[in-house]
């Protein structure tokens, strides 16, 4: 007897760019183990024009259909894919690109980063640090505007993470510990509530030689913990309400990047770090940066 190949449910659902945040979240309160942005300017194809295309992974059909009726007004789609070779398929739109350039010195080579997956092989250019990244079960391949805002501001901030410990709050795959790393951080923390980024994380430190340089975790931090430069790539609405929790890691003086915030959140994000100077609030489609510094 032949075992039936597996079967993976998804719904898709077309939403305006400044809905996409909310109904992702609402769709994982629904059961979704995993929930993809599409849109015109990704890698994924076939985005609906001028919308952003949510594909929600569910783990039955049940379960997915029951989400369908909770999001019915948005008029969701159900698509089964069967078997696993999906699975490698979105591999073959991953290159290696560059993630942050430091700004130049008008001397030599400004310092940057490039971003590759293990597929694929990639000679360093002058002045190029590379970073094998797989990101596996966690948020992070690097790609999506959030990430590249805070990796950027990393390598326009690069003489401030010369020799320090680093902390990365809501690490995903570690990318953004590990560009710190590659810029000149001595070492990062890097935390996140998720056990499987945890491990992606040290899995990443790991195929980069960079695991005896990071500590991960799945606990908050000390509270009396303190670090020059504070990441943390999370979400609005995270963001807020621990806005007193995260703020207490950041030492006098010190930088905090703040990213995961849509453009209209900007001024709600801002108003919760009162104790803090805005450096610079880059944007990048529908989102952008705060980088703020610690009075």
């Amino acid at each position: 007897m032949t075992n039936a190949e597996p079967r993976y449910p998804y719904v898709h659902v077309d939403v305006a760019p400044e809905q996409a945040d909310e109904l992702s979240s609402y769709l994982f309160d629904l059961g979704a183990e995993g929930v993809e942005e599409r849109d015109e300017g990704t890698l994924a194809k076939n985005a609906a024009v001028g919308k952003v295309t949510l594909v929600a992974a569910f783990p039955n059909r049940a379960e997915a259909e029951a989400a369908m009726e909770e999001i019915k007004e948005h008029a969701p789609r159900y698509e089964e894919i069967v078997g696993d070779a999906w699975r490698d398929a979105w591999k073959e739109h991953y290159r290696p690109f560059t993630i942050a350039r430091a700004p130049s010195d008008g001397i030599g080579v400004a310092p940057s980063v490039v971003v590759r997956p293990p597929w694929e092989a990639y000679t360093a250019k002058t002045g190029e640090k590379v970073l094998e990244l797989e990101p596996g079960r966690a948020f992070g391949t690097g790609l999506h505007e959030t990430t590249r805002l805070v990796a950027q501001a990393l390598a326009e901030q690069i003489d401030a993470l010369a020799g320090i410990t680093m902390f990365d709050i809501g690490c995903g795959s570690g990318v953004l510990a590990l560009v710190a790393l590659l810029l000149g951080a001595d070492r990062a923390i890097a935390m996140d509530v998720d056990p499987e980024a945890i491990e992606v994380t040290r899995e990443n430190a790991e195929r980069n030689g960079l695991s005896d340089r990071v500590t991960t975790q799945t606990e908050p931090l000390a509270a009396d913990l303190q670090s020059p430069v504070v990441v943390a790539n999370i979400e609005a609405k995270v963001l807020i309400p621990l806005a007193a929790d995260i703020a207490r890691h950041v030492a006098p003086g010190g930088l905090l990047l703040l990213s995961g915030i849509l453009v209209p959140q900007k001024d709600d994000v801002r108003a919760a770090y009162p104790d803090f100077e805005l450096v610079a609030s880059p944007a990048m489609g529908e989102w952008t940066l705060l980088a703020l510094k610690k009075k």
